[in-house]
């Protein structure tokens, strides 16, 4: 019997539980065709950094039909709450955007989160009718306090952005899976296909992956690993894995030997 299995966020269904960022391609074309081979449903897009307005310039939405696809306007680049605000005001303005990801950073050379300026920007954009999934640090108690202020889904780092170190404290991660009811998604931090795996075999509800696909020498291909990677953690998850024990256990019955 096939188990039907949906990514939920805010209402909404989704298939696939694979996030895909659009930056660091070499263009928005390789871009589409590695958002195509990944399966994923829902994109991020940095409101600060994207062109997604000036038709004299490409834009994303040719090559990505947002009436297809769902964009995910972030924060990527604020530093501060005012600039993150603005930010997201601005996606809601242009495209109508309720459903953003809340990104801010705390420390130029790391990309850590500042989670007292998140908590705070999470609590008033909640007011405003923002649906809110945001990247924050690996606390569980930080990410109940995030659900409590209205987040619609936690998205803990992995590791830096941009790093490609893979899970760093999986204990953690745990940790908040058990502590929160709202879906946790992994962002930053994924190096490869068994990062996308440990993540969803820790009962991760989703991954996010920009880099790790972007920045390959074969995008296309490495996002097809990631689609693959997800899916099979997933799977891994559902199936409940056998318990740990150090010592040998015989595959084959003990009665009955020749």
């Amino acid at each position: 019997m096939k188990i039907k299995d949906y990514f939920k966020i805010s209402g909404k269904k989704f298939t696939s539980r694979l996030i895909v960022g659009t930056g660091k391609y070499k263009s928005f074309k390789e871009c589409a065709s590695a958002v195509k081979a990944s399966g994923a449903e829902i994109v991020t897009v940095a409101v600060r950094r994207v062109n997604i307005i000036d038709k004299k310039k490409p834009l994303l939405m040719d090559f990505l039909d947002p009436k297809k696809i769902t964009y995910l306007p972030n924060t990527a680049g604020c530093f501060n709450s005012i600039d993150a605000l603005r930010t997201l005001r601005l996606a809601r303005e242009i495209g109508g955007w309720k459903l953003v990801k809340l990104e801010i950073l705390g420390d130029k050379k790391t990309l850590l989160p500042d989670m007292i300026e998140t908590l705070k920007s999470t609590e008033v954009l909640t007011k405003e009718g923002f649906k809110v999934m945001v990247y924050c640090n690996d606390d569980p108690l930080m990410a109940k306090k995030l659900e409590d202020v209205g987040a619609v889904a936690v998205m803990p780092l992995a590791a830096p952005i941009g790093s490609g170190l893979g899970i760093q404290n999986k204990i953690n991660i745990k940790l908040i899976k058990h502590k929160i009811k709202i879906p946790l998604l992994i962002d930053a931090g994924i190096g490869q296909a068994s990062d996308a795996t440990v993540a969803m075999e820790l009962g991760c509800d989703g991954v996010l992956i920009n880099t790790a696909i972007a920045k390959s020498k074969n995008p296309i291909e490495m996002a097809k690993a990631m689609k693959f990677a997800v899916i099979s953690g997933r799977k891994s998850y559902l199936s409940g894995r056998i318990e740990k024990n150090f010592f040998g256990q015989a595959s084959s019955p003990k009665k009955g030997i020749i």
